[in-house]
């Protein structure tokens, strides 16, 4: 089915570019990160982000130890401090 949809210039030329580097057509490329981005979104996987992206190949009980620990960190983090 073709469509017509309106993306930001940068996020355009970036998902071109890394196409291209990937050797893939533009049609695939956004063809898998759609695909990927709904089965994360209906799995009710969190998404990955920060340094969990660098170790998203494991298991969340072999880091379910380091997630309790960074998130108890987090808690004591005074934001007026920072500032």
């Amino acid at each position: 089915m073709k469509t017509t949809l309106e993306i930001p210039d940068d996020l355009f030329k970036r998902s071109k570019a890394t196409a291209a580097l990937r050797g893939e057509s533009l049609k695939d490329f956004f063809t898998e990160a759609l695909e990927k981005h709904l089965e994360l979104k209906t799995s009710g996987a969190p998404l990955q982000r920060g340094c969990r992206s660098v170790f998203g190949q494991a298991r969340p009980e072999e880091v379910e130890t380091v997630d309790v620990v960074v998130a108890e960190e987090l808690e004591r983090i005074d934001l007026a401090e920072w500032q």
